[in-house]
């Protein structure tokens, strides 16, 4: 019986306007044959291999909620006052 599992391999993520670069593994590896989602461009790793890349535009290093730039918005205090414009009295 024919193995239907994809190849499984090392893959770089690479989240640029973070500066930020994680090797984990992947089926998006070099291992397939050209199928979709292969990455076409590879970046050389500090263990002197080269890896395919994946650019990701948020991750980990740039996400507001991991960063702690996420803004709490503060719904009690709209609430308010959208009764004092609008002439809502409790």
């Amino acid at each position: 019986m024919k193995n239907n599992h994809p190849e499984y391999g090392s893959v770089v993520f690479r989240d640029a306007s973070a500066d930020f670069q994680m090797l984990t593994r992947s089926t998006l590896s070099a291992d397939n044959d050209g199928g979709p989602g292969r990455p076409a461009k590879t970046v050389e790793w500090t263990d002197g291999n080269t890896y395919p890349v994946v650019d990701v535009e948020i991750s980990s290093a740039s996400h507001p909620f991991y960063t702690g730039t996420a803004r709490v918005v503060d719904t009690a205090g709209r609430v308010e006052k959208f009764n004092r414009r609008y002439g809502r009295t409790a």
